[in-house]
């Protein structure tokens, strides 16, 4: 692989992902050392995590790899996502109205919310027994 790359970070619930294109590639993938569709089984998850690139219509111009960890699979795959968004943007500016159109630079802030005492969950209460 070439020694030029553009870095992204990218993070969504408890997750983080750090992306790197390498340009002139295949469209070659690589995720936490094993290939995308070996890491990411789910259908429609790699179609998803792609969408950047296929956007801009550069889907087999860059050579991808990844780093990510914590969170699950769907906080992952937009932790991913986001990651390449803000990498392109390091390639060529120009790319920030369409990538801002579609909602690919938008960090999702929604995280799990905490447990309360006295409840079951954050927000569900034990159910309520007159007797």
């Amino acid at each position: 692989m070439a020694t030029q790359y553009y870095e992204g970070v990218g993070r969504r619930k408890a997750s983080t992902a750090r992306v790197r294109l390498f340009p002139g590639g295949t469209g070659n993938i690589v995720i936490n050392d094993k290939p995308a569709d070996e890491y990411m089984p789910r259908e429609g998850d790699l179609m998803g995590l792609l969408m950047p690139l296929v956007i801009v219509g550069q889907e087999r111009a860059y050579d991808v790899t990844v780093h990510v960890n914590g969170g699950g699979v769907s906080g992952q795959r937009d932790a991913i996502k986001l990651g390449i968004a803000r990498a392109l943007l390091e390639v060529d500016e120009g790319m920030r109205p369409t990538l801002k159109a579609q909602g690919f630079l938008t960090r999702d802030a929604r995280v799990k919310e905490r447990k309360k005492p006295g409840l079951k969950r954050a927000r569900k209460a034990p159910t309520y027994t007159k007797r």
